[in-house]
């Protein structure tokens, strides 16, 4: 796991990583059921591989927390495919208890146990990337296509994998130093340096977008991944000693970037189990924290 994941984290509700024995049963565990409506549900079930095998279709389980950018990843992507599953909301202001870290030795969310009956028995995925993927493959569909599916089909999730990488590699690593600026001076100069990779590195690859990613008209699992840190920027904004008005002005003003990003705001999977307001508000505080502590 690279170093800023760990880091950065600290940011989005993670507590450190101590033992508990406690007892999962004594825990404040919610669990909930998501599910889609039925024409959605059996239109998504139609498309999948792994899905339907021996009648059945798969069981999932989310360990995820609503506060987590990588979380909200596996929301979105669960959603998009209109895959039901139940949750299991983990606390990450506290240590993690010792049963969670049995399931996941990081402590760290998204999780999913994934049971299809006869095959595949509570296995369990982690790491949000890999959980995206993993579910986009098991449900083949214009989110992702599957790799033979079509000739163009590999060369399109190529291009959406460059596209993942490049936001990660030369943007995303932008926003936490911006965060944790010292003074005004370098936050403004971390600023242009996230705009200007913005500007250079994203927008050109937004230039065929219609309206998503890659020419395409259907939400991609590019901008699943991207989503939860493009929403997390524009709403930091509200508060501007998190992030300057200024920003969004800027990053607006990219005709390619800000139309695209206008739509991945407003999508409905991006904003189910999203508040914008709480999670700036509570950024804000642990920005406030790990001041303190310096």
């Amino acid at each position: 796991m690279p170093p800023d994941r760990v880091v950065q984290a600290d940011i989005y509700m993670t507590a450190p990583l101590e033992l508990s024995r406690t007892n999962p049963s004594s825990q404040h565990i919610t669990l909930q059921r998501h599910f889609t409506p039925a024409a959605q549900h059996k239109k998504a079930l139609s498309i999948s591989n792994m899905a339907q095998t021996n009648g059945t279709h798969p069981k999932i389980l989310l360990y995820t927390n609503h506060g987590c950018p990588y979380a909200h990843r596996a929301h979105i992507t669960l959603d998009e495919l209109k895959l039901p599953y139940e949750e299991v909301i983990i606390d990450l202001n506290t240590p993690r208890p010792q049963w969670y870290l049995d399931i996941n030795p990081r402590g760290l969310v998204p999780t999913i146990k994934y049971t299809v009956p006869g095959l595949l028995d509570e296995e369990i995925i982690t790491e949000s990337e890999v959980v995206a993927r993993f579910l986009a493959d098991a449900f083949p569909s214009p989110f992702l296509p599957g790799s033979k599916e079509s000739p163009t089909s590999a060369l399109e999730r190529a291009r959406i994998n460059f596209f993942i990488d490049t936001w990660n590699s030369k943007v995303g690593n932008a926003i936490f130093p911006i965060l944790t600026a010292p003074d005004e001076a370098t936050k403004k100069a971390k600023i242009d340096v996230f705009v200007a990779a913005i500007e250079k590195e994203i927008e050109p690859l937004l230039t065929n977008a219609k309206p998503f990613f890659n020419g395409s008209e259907a939400f991609t699992l590019a901008e699943a991944i991207i989503a939860p840190f493009i929403v997390r920027v524009y709403d930091y904004t509200a508060d501007e000693s998190l992030l300057p008005k200024s920003v969004v002005k800027r990053l607006d003003a990219l005709p390619n970037f800000g139309k695209w990003a206008k739509l991945v705001r407003e999508r409905e999977s991006v904003n189910k189990v999203y508040d914008g307001a709480s999670i700036a508000k509570s950024t804000k505080a642990r920005l406030e924290k790990m001041k303190a502590k310096a």
